[in-house]
């Protein structure tokens, strides 16, 4: 499949590790305008020095601009756009008219992805933009694929980037106005707090002031009533690239440098060898909350997980590999393990999903310890096989 696979970076060593293994674009916030207000988001210096080390490896950089706008953000918003198309950018991604229109107001070159904020969900939509200039439109999640493959014979010089996993907002295609309602804070602005993941409780509301709580839930824990599953469309890329789709996007500008390193792994042996069961589990390393193909056959009642809405995963982040040599590797630890552990190999090498057991650890040339245990610290540790900088190792539970 000649498909872009597209993936998240909420600073730069996740923007790193994207590109490690195997995206081929990545999309970043700045930090204003951006969707994902308690990411850490790049500076104007570090989107500038992005693209340079993106365009240096021959990968894109697209950036989110896709609030909605108020009247005192447009001029901020004409200056964002030319500093943009200065730093050379490959597109931003806007789901307002009134910043597209600052956009081509600012720019000349600058192309433009409409965000699934803007709720493309026809072929109208999606053609009104292209004419409006826009190279990709961003579709809703709660198309078909029979909808995106009309979409796609009605505007087929329109690029069509989906999501193919991921977390998802309970509100249509992200449009949310809970988390502002309940705590003050403006999804729709870039601060949400995921309030759709709480859990809840309905009051009988019959004019008695005794009238009490009902509980949803047999098990007295609440009831997770907005809280969707996480999407997955791995065994059906092939699907989804018929249907037009040219670019396979992840979620997760806030997600952890491992899980975006499990997830891009997975969705990248997918798209050059095939869905097979390796996949399959692999994608059960990194948490999620059950999964779902949402709307992609039809409707589909099986999208909500109403038991709970912690994430689980089979393996623990334990540690960066940042060197290897003489049969030792030096690690940066993440997780605490301990001599004797079995670890895990996560790389986009042959040494993917090899393990090997800790015989022995060192924090500096001589200094031999048993316990690991101290976040952030370098350790050396001998190990049978040849990694590179930027492998990860994990342990499973």
């Amino acid at each position: 499949m000649k498909v872009e696979l597209l993936a998240p970076a909420g600073n730069f060593e996740k923007l790193k590790t994207a590109f490690y293994f195997g995206a081929d674009a990545a999309y970043v916030g700045g930090k204003d305008f951006s969707l994902r207000s308690f990411a850490d988001n790049f500076t104007r210096g570090e989107l500038e020095e992005a693209v340079k080390y993106a365009h240096g490896i021959g990968k894109k950089i697209y950036v989110t601009a896709n609030i909605f706008a108020k009247n005192k953000d447009l001029p901020l918003l004409e200056d964002y756009f030319a500093f943009l198309e200065s730093a050379g950018a490959d597109a931003a991604i806007v789901s307002d008219s009134g910043a597209v229109y600052a956009a081509k107001k600012s720019t000349k070159k600058l192309q433009l992805h409409i965000s699934t904020q803007a709720n493309l969900t026809n072929k109208y939509a999606v053609k009104f933009w292209y004419e409006q200039g826009a190279s990709r439109a961003v579709l809703a999640r709660e198309l078909s694929l029979d909808e995106i493959a009309e979409i796609h014979a009605c505007v087929p010089e329109m690029e069509l980037e989906a999501f193919v996993h991921g977390a998802m907002c309970i509100s249509y295609s992200g449009r949310c106005l809970l988390s502002d309602y309940l705590a003050h804070r403006p999804s729709n602005r870039g601060e949400c707090v995921q309030a759709c993941r709480w859990n809840y409780s309905i009051r009988k509301n019959d004019g008695h002031s005794d009238s009490g709580w009902l509980d949803l839930q047999e098990d007295g824990r609440g009831a997770y009533v907005l809280n969707s599953k996480d999407l997955n469309m791995s065994a059906y890329l092939e699907d989804m690239a018929r249907a037009g789709v040219c670019s396979f996007k992840i979620e997760g500008r806030m997600k952890s440098e491992y899980y975006l390193a499990t997830v891009i792994n997975a969705y990248r042996r997918c798209i050059d060898s095939g869905y097979g069961e390796t996949v399959g589990r692999e994608l059960l390393t990194a948490a999620y909350r059950d999964y779902t193909t949402a709307y992609a056959f039809g409707e589909n009642a099986q999208t909500v997980n109403y038991s709970d809405s912690q994430a689980k995963g089979d393996c623990d982040y334990i540690a960066n590999v940042l060197d290897c040599n003489d049969g030792f590797i030096t690690v940066e630890m993440r997780g605490r393990f301990k001599v004797g552990d079995e670890l895990e190999v996560l790389s986009p090498s042959e040494n993917f999903a090899k393990r090997f057991v800790v015989e022995l650890a060192y924090i500096g040339a001589d200094e031999q310890v048993s316990d690991c245990k101290l976040v952030q610290q370098k350790y050396r540790i001998p190990c049978p096989y040849k990694l590179d900088k930027g492998d990860i190792l994990r342990r499973r539970k």
